[in-house]
């Protein structure tokens, strides 16, 4: 289920026409669709929730609300991959999160000494997915792994909202 969900999303034509008509359809819930996107971008789903950010900020909604609402959604699937990680499945990190084994022990090798701090960095695209996962693989501590995972992406989507604010005003 989960592959043929990623194949369509990875296909050329729903990255046309399908991706804007999903991004739209979020947003058209609001600060829950806002919600399911920043969940689903932060796991298997090539989706931008930034996207769906702007367009509930465009549509009026409340400013606070639409930042806790995807940086909450944003946390929980950054979450989801940590688990992922801390179950130590290989075969789904392969299959659902495209990490290969390798690449796994070269990103726990680097980050042995660095610690739960990382976990701010989940926001960053690619590298993101990898970090949390060998968060989790690592058995970081959790409390700390949600402490930083909030604070980067609760800054990346203020940084997202203020330059939303700029180019609509």
């Amino acid at each position: 289920c989960c592959n043929l969900i990623y194949s369509c999303f990875t296909s050329s034509v729903f990255s046309t026409y399908y991706l804007f008509y999903m991004l739209d359809f979020l947003a058209g819930y609001g600060c829950w669709g806002l919600f399911l996107a920043s969940f689903l971008a932060a796991t298997i789903v090539p989706l931008s929730s930034e996207a769906v950010l702007s367009l509930v900020l465009y549509s009026g909604a409340a400013p606070f609300l639409c930042w806790f609402s995807a940086t909450l959604g944003n946390v929980l699937g950054a979450l989801t991959c940590y688990w992922i990680g801390r179950l130590g499945k290989i075969e789904w990190m392969e299959r659902y999160l495209k990490i290969s084994y390798d690449k796994l022990q070269k990103a726990v090798a680097w980050m042995r000494n660095k610690g739960s701090v990382l976990a701010i960095f989940t926001f960053l695209p690619i590298v993101g997915d990898l970090i949390a996962v060998a968060l989790g693989y690592m058995r970081s501590n959790l409390l700390w792994v949600i402490i930083f995972t909030f604070l980067g992406k609760g800054l990346r989507y203020f940084v997202w909202m203020l330059m939303h604010d700029f180019v609509a005003n």
